[in-house]
């Protein structure tokens, strides 16, 4: 545990540097830029937040209230979007496959909106956060036992 949280804290004073650097934006044909932090590829980041952040929170049965483990996550999420305070993200919600879709999407969107307000609450601007709900229709784990389920609950971060 102490190795993981000295492994979060270097990689968020790595990040830290480099935000001082001018942030270039690569402009997509749309108009909406992805941002990369000067030094720190995107890729890069992606796999910072996946692996030492954690990109993702877990659910009760039915539920969308946020647990004490997800708490944690959420706390190192908003600190490092605060350390890189030039990145968007969007919270997808994901339910198990039990219900009917309709049903299964109002749920994720009451997770993703949940995973949102945390983050909010632990001061991360609203404007840089959007939400997803797929349902049931993309599941992490393919099966009909507890254990898929467990994993298919879940509200996942993403970079944008």
């Amino acid at each position: 545990m102490r190795f993981k949280i000295l492994t979060l804290a270097a990689a968020m004073t790595l990040l830290a540097a480099c935000a001082d650097k001018k942030t270039d934006v690569a402009t997509s044909s749309t108009g909406s830029g992805l941002p990369s932090s000067g030094g720190v590829a995107s890729s890069d980041l992606r796999t910072i937040f996946q692996t030492q952040v954690g990109d993702r929170i877990f659910f009760d049965f039915d539920k969308s209230s946020i647990t004490p483990e997800a708490k944690a996550i959420l706390q190192r999420q908003a600190a490092f979007a605060t350390t890189n305070g030039q990145l968007t993200f969007t919270i997808e919600g994901h339910c198990d496959e039990r219900g009917t879709r309709e049903y299964n999407l109002a749920l994720g969107e009451r997770r993703a909106t949940a995973d949102k307000n945390a983050l909010v609450a632990l001061g991360v601007q609203s404007g840089r956060l959007q939400t997803i709900s797929y349902g049931k229709e993309r599941p992490a784990v393919v099966g009909s036992n507890e254990a898929a389920w467990a994993q298919n609950r879940r509200a996942v971060t993403v970079i944008n």
